[in-house]
């Protein structure tokens, strides 16, 4: 594909700015960029940061002399959301929904943004969240493409929920099943497990209709770019086309940071250490590595996180801790500390003393971790995970098996995708606030570096699927070569409707 900037097109990216939204779509970027895209990426300021790799990346690679631009717009003020909470990396999930709502105050300063550039982007890829972009691409009279974080499964019952609209008989009942018949394979969920955005419609939060109407344009938008790839999930990606009545469904991951991708395709798990994806770590690279390549044998340490929102309360960190030092596996646990929302000194504490027993065996982390060089170490055998999605698929790429304990959002159903369809992991808990039984996890945490773990050998069949879909001429690289194709040609709004947007009419 030619790389010539002056044939292709600029697009303007708006990511929900939350870390495991805002990182594949940062990946994503970077894809469109190699393939000789203008870019221009919206971002609020606490953000910014997260864009170096990519900004440095390009400049250093890409044939187009100014291949990104960054649109900084101060994240807007809502009044459920406290004061100064904005510039918290990774907003608390309490407040999702005021995000989401705040967020559409963005609209009147990105059309000034728009009809005074001199370039104006043809099309908007944004978020699954930001629904109301449709809206601002329509008045444009450009199209809107959704990026979804989440993977075909999980937005096929998103999508089924907010089409059909179901509530519960009993208000007070939280266990009552709704089944999903319209999606492959009948999946069946609690009502508390299903998604806390459309719960909190249901249950009358005061910014409901907005987000209602957000997911409504985004079955009206024209296109959809999903962080899968077929081989994982070919039936769900079928149901989507067909739900949504067309083929503009591109199936682009798994999405990795650039140096990721040719590690992970052409290089043994002997990984060296590269950038940390999304943030910086308590623990360099080098030590970690030290300590990973220390381990005498392959497949030995579980390596344990719950991702950039889940913070474990107390009696959750004891009983893992304790469920971790009864195994006697091996393993790393990236701890997340207490933010804004809670109450301090009731969560994210790692038990005292538990550091020193397992000395020589464990390596706490606090903080960040450099996730995707841990889950690729040749010595990790198996992941204690939330099942966020970035998290599946970095350990599907990796062939890492997977001990699953969903906690909210997408995460049942990516539990129910690896644990029940494709088989490549185990349940260990289920729900935000269940405590695991030590001594069973550390059952499980035992089996899940044994020698015959049946998972890790379909896990091991699921990673080469990954790595031939991103390799030249794999699905989703074909995926991406044609979604670019189709933005290319879309054209710039005729000069007349912009000249009338300018002038206010």
């Amino acid at each position: 594909m030619s790389s010539a900037s002056s044939t292709k097109p600029h697009v303007l990216v708006f990511p929900y700015p939350a870390q495991g939204h805002m990182i594949p779509l940062i990946d994503l970027t970077h894809q469109l960029v190699s393939r000789g895209l203008t870019v221009t990426v919206l971002v609020t300021p606490k953000n910014l940061p997260l864009l170096d790799p990519l900004l440095s990346s390009s400049s250093s690679q890409n044939p187009n002399p100014n291949p990104i631009e960054t649109l900084v717009l101060p994240f807007p003020p809502h009044p459920s959301i406290p004061a100064g909470i904005e510039n918290v990396k990774d907003l608390p999930i309490p407040y999702f929904s005021a995000m989401m709502c705040a967020l559409g105050q963005l609209h009147d300063p990105l059309l000034r943004w728009f009809t005074s550039h001199p370039n104006p982007p043809v099309a908007i890829i944004s978020d699954m969240f930001l629904g109301w972009t449709h809206r601002l691409a329509t008045q444009l009279g450009i199209q809107r493409l959704i990026f979804s974080s989440s993977g075909a499964f999980a937005l096929s019952i998103v999508d089924a929920l907010w089409e059909r609209m179901p509530k519960r008989d009993d208000p007070e009942d939280q266990d009552q099943i709704f089944a999903f018949p319209q999606v492959p394979n009948s999946p069946k969920y609690p009502w508390w497990q299903l998604s806390t955005v459309y719960r909190s419609y249901v249950e009358g939060n005061p910014d409901s209709e907005f987000i209602r109407d957000g997911y409504k344009s985004n079955r009206a938008s024209w296109g959809l770019v999903i962080n899968s790839f077929t081989e994982l999930e070919r039936v769900y990606l079928e149901h989507l086309k067909k739900e949504l009545g067309y083929d503009r469904v591109w199936a682009v991951g798994p999405l990795l940071p650039p140096d990721r991708v040719t590690d992970h395709v052409d290089k043994d798990d002997e990984s060296r250490p590269t950038e940390i994806r999304g943030g910086s770590s308590a623990v360099s690279l080098d030590h970690i590595k030290l300590w990973l390549d220390a381990c005498a044998e392959d497949h030995k340490v579980v390596y344990v996180c719950f991702g950039s929102q889940a913070v474990l309360t107390n009696h959750q960190m004891e009983a893992v801790a304790s469920g971790l030092e009864k195994s006697g596996v091996r393993f790393v646990w990236s701890v997340k500390g207490p933010t804004k929302g809670h109450v301090e000194g009731d969560y994210g504490a790692v038990p005292a003393g538990f550091e020193n027993r397992t000395a020589g065996r464990g390596l706490v982390i606090r903080g960040w971790a450099p996730q995707v060089f841990i889950l690729s170490h040749r010595a990790v055998g198996a992941f204690l995970t939330h099942c966020g999605w970035n998290s599946v698929l970095e350990s599907v790429v990796a062939g890492v098996p997977m001990l699953a304990w969903p906690r909210g959002a997408d995460q049942f159903c990516n539990a129910t995708l690896l644990v029940d369809q494709l088989k490549v992991g185990v349940r260990v808990c289920e729900g935000a606030s269940t405590v695991p039984d030590s001594d069973e996890l550390a059952r499980v945490l035992a089996e899940s570096v044994s020698g015959d773990w049946a998972e890790r050998a379909r896990a091991a069949g699921l990673r080469e699927a990954a790595r031939q879909a991103i390799k030249e001429g794999g699905s989703s690289v074909n995926e991406l070569d044609r979604l670019v194709c189709q933005l290319c040609a879309l054209e710039i709004p005729a000069s007349s409707n912009l000249q009338s947007m300018r002038n206010g009419n």
